[in-house]
């Protein structure tokens, strides 16, 4: 079963906001939420979590990681569930402290916003990204209680970003590794996610594969569930490594010019597809950073 809406996926579990770009809720003693998406749909996460928790408050936002699609309610969830403590990554620490890094999460939330009509928010508000501090640092191998029974360990999965950690509740089977098992856009299709490192990213995505799963939550649009877990992760690694293979072609013949292959590849992936779908600014950055890292790859 594929899961594209919001609401309850299973019991206690809740896609929040939007499918487009959601925020996780698990409903436990001590209740959590998992990524905290465009800063324009802030209200709508905190308002959808209130409604479910029927007037309780998440105590724990954890982040998988922050680029600015993910993290970008991060402070607004803060100010509205007061004692929310924020959870990621030491890396993702150090990357908060950065000016430069704050800047570009403000400027890409603010290129989300003009999507808002495509992905059904014809009015989206305008909710700036804010800065904020991580408050609970986590490394691989952690794990938090959440009360009866239920626990979220940490896994450290770079490779979509250096800073990354997906979680695995293994009481429910559920994970939420977001990009770093790839994305499938509307028409099924995996976009391949690493951005930091190639090899990295294979291996984090052959690690979560080997976990019992029963619920897999993907960072945008859909949620698999059952058997079309397994299916999609297969389809996943195999996508990768053909994505490898293609740039590497590619990069053969644009004799290593790295713009070429980029507006070639983007001509192929990203030109045809109809909206909604990742802003151009974002797609360039990360597919930018795939294929230099590619290009590395090949000389080293």
């Amino acid at each position: 079963m594929i899961f594209r809406q919001t609401g309850q996926v299973v019991p206690g579990f809740h896609v929040l906001g939007n499918p487009h770009t959601p925020c996780y809720l698990l409903d436990a003693p001590r209740p959590a939420l998992f990524d905290s998406g465009f800063s324009f749909l802030s209200r709508f996460y905190a308002d959808h979590a209130l409604r479910v928790l029927a007037g309780r408050q998440p105590e724990i936002l954890f982040l998988t990681h922050v680029h600015f699609d993910h993290c970008g309610g991060a402070s607004f969830l803060r100010d509205a569930f007061p004692g929310l403590r924020i959870a990621a990554s030491a890396a993702a620490g150090e990357i908060l402290a950065r000016p430069r890094a704050l800047a570009l999460m403000r400027d890409l939330n603010e290129d989300a916003r003009r999507m808002g009509p495509d992905i059904g928010v014809p009015s989206p508000a305008v909710t700036p990204f804010q800065p904020f501090e991580v408050d609970m640092l986590l490394g691989d191998g952690d794990e938090i209680d959440l009360g009866g029974g239920c626990r979220v360990r940490v896994l450290a999965t770079p490779g979509h970003t250096r800073d990354f950690l997906s979680y695995y509740i293994p009481e429910r089977k559920i994970l939420i590794a977001s990009e770093a098992v790839g994305c499938a856009d509307t028409s099924g299709r995996i976009m391949v996610e690493f951005v930091a490192d190639y090899d990295a990213y294979l291996a984090s995505l052959r690690r979560l594969s080997e976990l019992d799963i029963e619920v897999l939550c993907q960072g945008h649009l859909y949620v698999y569930q059952g058997p079309d877990v397994r299916e999609y992760l297969g389809r996943s690694l195999l996508e990768t490594e053909r994505y490898c293979r293609w740039v590497g072609e590619l990069l053969d013949e644009e004799g290593g010019c790295v713009e070429g292959v980029v507006g070639r590849v983007k001509a192929a992936e990203y030109d045809p597809w109809p909206e909604p779908k990742q802003p151009e600014s974002a797609y360039l950055l990360n597919t930018t950073a795939r294929v230099r890292g590619l290009a590395r790859r090949s000389k080293g």
